[in-house]
């Protein structure tokens, strides 16, 4: 009988403390997150990579094509008193017409919006740094700067006013003069995504810092950075100091995201503890990134923290439940608590209960699938 329950007692011990749901615990969960994230349209790459969103202190954006749309666009036509707008429009889109500068190209995507028909200028030339200039129908049309204006003696002093407001705005105003005289400013902007805002604000609501990264100068920095709530600005940055930011914010003792979508984001992104990469970006983006945003929203960096702190949550409970069948069941196994659980004391109720482990461990992590 001794030998008997001996060996009973041994396999017994055995089979309850065979980790099978230990071994599970883990994957089965990242599996299920990425795989959620998937779904959600953001390719992660590992495990690792998983993990390590859930403890994001401080997340770096990079402004053009991250927390703006990167590519400029017509936002406003200011004219002087007795001047039409559609006018002033028509005739600094029909100067820029054909032009290869992105700039010229949203006032002539912005008339075209408006449906204004261009027209042909004539004399066209060019004013490097300052504008371009011509002829259309007979009247002389000058397109730029305040310099361009100031050689030429044309007097802007009555546009000047909405030239600063629309600077401090964070958009590019230029001078359109007719016949020698300034007719109006348009003004052209890299538009701030319609979904930027929001991002942002849950982001600082799940208590990770936010900070903007860009080349940009500090006037046009800071009135993006107004619009969508942001209050640490980093700008006139160097595309070969974006990564020593990075190591920077590292160095404060921060786990830190970086995201953009430019070749000169990708040493950065590699910098960071989890690199985001914006879908729409360049390949080189990507392929330095951890985690891939394929709808190329910000809203996708807070949906990935998300997944990412519920999968490490249900990992962990994974986890508990599993050490807590060996816990619970290896006394019982053994036999110290024989004369309370000693019908317990059998291989095949030791096998039910280490299957059962399993099956619990394996159905919690499909609760992330909801």
């Amino acid at each position: 009988p001794r030998i008997v329950y001996a060996t009973i007692v041994f396999v017994t011990t055995l089979i309850i403390a065979c980790p099978c749901a230990l071994g599970l615990a883990t994957p089965t969960s990242l599996t299920v997150g990425i795989g959620k994230a998937a779904e959600s349209g953001i390719l992660i790459r590992s495990g690792d990579a998983l993990q390590s969103a859930e403890n994001l202190q401080a997340i770096i954006l990079d402004k053009t094509g991250t927390i703006t749309r990167g590519e400029p666009a017509l936002t406003d036509v200011v004219v002087a008193a007795g001047t039409v707008a559609n006018d002033v429009l028509q005739l600094a889109a029909s100067l820029e017409q054909g032009s290869e500068h992105p700039l010229g190209e949203a006032i002539v995507k912005g008339a075209e919006a408006r449906q204004l028909q261009l027209k042909t200028a004539t004399e066209f030339q060019a004013f490097p740094g300052q504008g371009v200039g011509g002829i259309i129908e007979a009247r002389r049309v000058l397109l730029g700067n305040a310099k361009l204006m100031h050689d030429r003696a044309i007097s802007i002093d009555h546009l000047q006013t909405d030239w600063e407001r629309l600077a401090a705005e964070g958009k590019t105003p230029m001078y359109v003069a007719v016949d020698e005289t300034a007719a109006g400013l348009v003004a052209v902007a890299d538009t701030v995504k319609a979904d930027s805002k929001d991002a942002i604000e849950a982001l600082g609501n799940l208590g990770i810092e936010v900070v903007m990264l860009t080349g940009d100068n500090e006037r046009t920095a800071q009135a993006v950075a107004r619009q969508v709530g942001i209050k640490r600005v980093l700008a006139e940055v160097l595309p070969e100091e974006k990564a020593h930011e990075v190591q920077k914010l590292q160095l404060e003792g921060k786990t830190v995201a970086m995201v953009g979508d430019g070749i000169n984001d990708a040493p950065a992104l590699s910098q960071a503890d989890v690199g985001f990469a914006i879908g729409t970006g360049t390949d080189v983006a990507i392929e330095a990134s951890d985690v891939t945003l394929i709808k190329g929203s910000l809203l996708g960096v807070v949906a990935a923290i998300d997944i990412s702190r519920a999968t490490m949550r249900n990992v962990r409970q994974n986890l508990f439940g599993a050490f807590g069948y060996n816990v619970l069941g290896l006394p019982v196994a053994m036999g110290v608590l024989y004369p309370f659980f000693g019908l317990l004391l059998s291989p095949l109720i030791a096998a039910a209960a280490m299957a059962f482990s399993s099956v619990t461990v394996v159905t919690n992590a499909n609760r992330l699938r909801l």
